[in-house]
């Protein structure tokens, strides 16, 4: 089962590049580098988007990676648990709907989405991004901050998403924030945060509150057991995303493309069929065979698959960062 496209479905790429005509470029630009200066200061996003110029400048430049990462996420979820159909789901700490219209990529059977965010701007803008781009799901819309114990209602949804937002939330609310998102869980939950070695750490704080829960580890961890990684090493994940005319007039960035590294989690009420192992890293290929990190059976591993063992060598040399690997662990 192959992953999903990272890239912006073209009905919500047009969407967006329509609210661009009549503004120019430059004041986009502008508005796009003093965003970058606020997120580099961990300035929180309410105090970071102001109006819509903020918000279109954050769409065109923020948006299209942030889709590629959780998109990916909710596609390994789907690779692990192929049983899992969401049709409610609620998008934590929305923004845009980045998450919302992941999912809806994932599995288009999602008929109801609930948007949170504590930014009125953001939350209407999202949910006018989505109606302009054809989305058939009800849109329900949440201004509330996430933190707060009374955010939603006691309820839950089959799928929720937090999407880059639990990377603003105090060290000290983490764990009653997470108790809270569980308790809205009916199926699953995916956490999506940059990949960092600081968003790895809280991360990781966060799985094993989830773990003591009862929750189901279902990717990307091939295992239940605390995280085996080296303590100067951190788990993350890369995407590669085409970057449309748009993001680089208003980025100003000559690249036709950007990488964007990300962490994530998904947990489940049910239990998915683990891999033997996973890569963690980028594979790295020379004349003599290919060397892989590996998350395997509770522990972590190097190891080296040489070329001329070739019925391994061919079997692993299409394989890329983050892929799942089925054999037993130890014929790697």
């Amino acid at each position: 089962m192959s992953l999903p496209s990272p890239e912006l479905p073209a009905p919500l790429a047009a969407a967006i590049e329509a609210r661009l005509d009549g503004r120019g470029h430059n004041a986009l630009r502008e508005r796009a580098r003093l965003l970058s200066e606020r997120y580099r200061a961990r300035k929180p996003t309410i105090d970071t988007i102001r109006d819509e110029t903020d918000a279109l400048a954050y769409a065109v430049t923020r948006m299209p990676a942030t889709y590629a990462a959780i998109v990916t996420a909710l596609g390994r979820l789907e690779q692990e648990s192929p049983g899992f159909a969401p049709t409610r789901m609620l998008d934590v700490g929305c923004g845009l709907g980045a998450a919302s219209c992941a999912a809806a990529t994932v599995w288009p059977g999602i008929a109801e989405r609930a948007l949170l965010d504590r930014s009125a701007l953001f939350l209407d803008l999202a949910a006018s991004l989505m109606k302009e781009s054809g989305a058939p799901a009800a849109i329900e819309t949440i201004l509330a901050d996430f933190a707060e114990p009374r955010a939603i209602a006691a309820e839950q949804f089959d799928l929720v998403v937090v999407g880059y937002a639990l990377t603003e939330t105090a060290e000290s609310e983490l764990p009653s924030v997470i108790d809270r998102l569980w308790a809205h869980t009916g199926g699953a939950l995916v956490i999506v945060e940059p990949g960092t070695p600081r968003d790895h750490a809280r991360l990781m704080s966060v799985r094993s509150r989830l773990v003591a829960l009862g929750a189901n580890i279902i990717v990307p961890c091939p295992h239940q057991a605390p995280c085996p990684l080296p303590a100067n090493d951190w788990c993350h994940f890369s995407v590669r995303l085409a970057r449309r005319r748009a993001h680089r007039l208003v980025k100003g960035a000559d690249a036709p493309f950007e990488d964007e590294k990300f962490a994530y989690l998904a947990v489940g009420r049910f239990a998915g069929t683990p891999p033997a192992s996973r890569i963690i890293g980028p594979p790295r290929a020379g004349k003599a065979g290919i060397s892989l990190k590996l998350c395997a059976d509770k522990a972590f591993r190097e190891t080296f698959i040489p070329k001329r063992d070739k019925p391994r060598y061919e079997q692993i040399r299409r394989k890329d960062w983050g892929d799942p690997l089925r054999a037993p662990a130890e014929e790697f």
